[in-house]
C-alpha cells in the first residue's frame, strides 16, 4: 500500500478547483474544499468529500442541504479563510443567505443543492448533492495545485474584445 506521505505529495500535483461549501443551522458554516466534481448531467448531481471531523458535516447531514460557492482568480485570500479552524469566518467574508444557505458575493458560481446520499470513504464523507438551484457568471477559476492556489487556465489570459467591438457587433 502506498504511504500517506507520498500519496499526498501525488495528489498536490492534481489541480483542482477551490470552492467554499455552506450550510445553515443556527447560523452559517463554511470550509473551503477542493474535493468537488461534477458527478451527474441527468439529474445535475456533484460530489463534495467533507473530512469526517469537519464542523461542517454535522449542520448538512442534519438539514440535508448545502450551498457551494466556486471560487474565481484572486479570491485566494478567501479561500485561506475559509481553511482555517477560526469560528470567525463569516465575520471577515462578504456573504448573504440565498435560498436559505450562505452564499459568498463575490464567488462567480453557486450551487444549492439537496443531499441525496452521504458515503463513507476513509477519513472523509463523500457527499452526493442534488443541484436544486444554480448561477453562474464567466471567470477564470481558482485552482489549487502543488499546494499554491492559482488560475492555471488560458482563459485568464485569453485576449478580449473591447466592449465597444462587440457593441458594435450587435448594433449591425
Amino acid at each position: 500500500m502506498v504511504g500517506e506521505h507520498a500519496f499526498r505529495d501525488l495528489m498536490a500535483a492534481v489541480c483542482a478547483q477551490v470552492t467554499i461549501v455552506t450550510a445553515a443551522e443556527g447560523g452559517p458554516f463554511g470550509t473551503t474544499v477542493s474535493a468537488f466534481a461534477s458527478l451527474s448531467l441527468r439529474p445535475p448531481m456533484v460530489t463534495v468529500a467533507l473530512d469526517r471531523g469537519s464542523r461542517l458535516l454535522e449542520p448538512v447531514l442534519r438539514t440535508r442541504r448545502f450551498g457551494v460557492n466556486v471560487l474565481g482568480q484572486g479570491q485566494e485570500e478567501t479561500a485561506r479563510l475559509f481553511a482555517q479552524r477560526s469560528a470567525n469566518r463569516f465575520a471577515a467574508a462578504d456573504w448573504h443567505y440565498d435560498h436559505g444557505l450562505p452564499r459568498l458575493s463575490g464567488a462567480p458560481a453557486w450551487l444549492v443543492c439537496e443531499l441525496a446520499q452521504a458515503v463513507r470513504g476513509g477519513d472523509h464523507m463523500l457527499l452526493l448533492g442534488a443541484v436544486c438551484h444554480a448561477e453562474t457568471r464567466t471567470a477564470p477559476p481558482l485552482v489549487y495545485g502543488h499546494r499554491a492556489y492559482g488560475t492555471h487556465s488560458g482563459f485568464a489570459t485569453r485576449p478580449r474584445r473591447p466592449v465597444a467591438d462587440l457593441i458594435a457587433a450587435c448594433s449591425h
